[in-house]
């Protein structure tokens, strides 16, 4: 069951997972790779104006993301993609009638796998029909106006060639998509690693004092969110994982960030570890 969650003042966070509930009985990229590790969209709300980073993993899920929306007083939609996996634009149906913002990778991925993604025909079910195209491409840096504050979006290469991190500079706050993730990055690309490890470092740059990551603990991301030393992490794993010495427990890898508390440790990521040492293999 989908929950509220305010992070921040005015910053919604839309939860759902960690909790054994199944989606579909059957093998589905739902439940596998989304809500068996939580996932979170997320809502920025000013006066009547919402701008939605990413839609979740059903149309149901975003129609009830609006729904929470209007009835704060929200009127008019923006919607942002942080990269163009399944999970983060299964919803985009239910924003059909809004701007929908993305880079142009995201544009070019998401068209290019659009038959497959509306016939369920991509990764697995379920299918993705309609998906909705994004209206409005930007690159590098495009700064938003009307939501009471600065808002930029940021695009790098971490997890995936086309994420677009929203990044709050007046409160430090950097909402990541899946740049990072509690407990270990998600290797989607094995053979962009050595890239990842260099926008991790633009990331870090940007000396964000909380982050808001899509895939995390719920607790967490209600108390406003991970400590800067979740990037950190995800380089040093990054590392290891360039330099063929992470094949270990993720609780022996990751003691000294478990021990600081910039990762928390969940079970299920061992299979997604034992799955990113087989790709980083694979690539090489």
């Amino acid at each position: 069951m989908m929950r509220v969650l305010e992070p921040a003042p005015g910053l919604l966070a839309f939860y759902e997972g960690r909790d054994g509930v199944r989606y579909l009985p059957q093998e589905n990229w739902v439940d596998d790779g989304a809500l068996s590790l939580g996932i979170a969209s997320y809502a920025l709300i000013h006066g009547d104006r919402a701008l939605v980073y990413d839609t979740h993993v059903a149309p149901d899920r975003a129609r009830a993301i609006r729904a929470e929306l209007t009835a704060r007083g929200a009127r008019h939609f923006t919607v942002v993609l942080s990269h163009w996996h399944l999970d983060h634009v299964a919803g985009t149906e239910a924003f059909a009638d809004c701007e929908v913002i993305a880079n142009p990778r995201t544009a070019a991925h998401l068209t290019a796998h659009q038959p497959q993604i509306e016939a369920g025909t991509y990764d697995s079910p379920p299918a993705i029909n309609p998906l909705i195209l994004p209206t409005r491409l930007f690159d590098t840096r495009l700064a938003l106006d009307g939501f009471g504050e600065r808002v930029e979006l940021l695009t790098f290469d971490i997890h995936s060639d086309d994420a677009t991190a929203l990044w709050l500079p007046d409160r430090g706050i950097l909402l990541a998509g899946d740049t990072v993730e509690d407990t270990v990055t998600y290797v989607s690309e094995p053979d962009h690693l050595a890239r990842h490890l260099a926008d991790l470092a633009r990331l870090a740059a940007l000396n964000p004092t909380r982050i808001l990551p899509n895939h995390g603990a719920s607790d967490i991301i209600a108390a406003g969110g991970y400590p800067p030393g979740l990037i950190a992490a995800t380089a040093d794993y990054t590392r290891a994982l360039i330099a063929r010495r992470a094949d270990l427990p993720l609780q022996s890898l990751l003691k000294p960030h478990l021990d600081a508390g910039n990762l928390h440790y969940f079970q299920p990521y061992e299979a997604i570890h034992a799955q990113n040492l087989a790709r980083v293999a694979g690539a090489r």
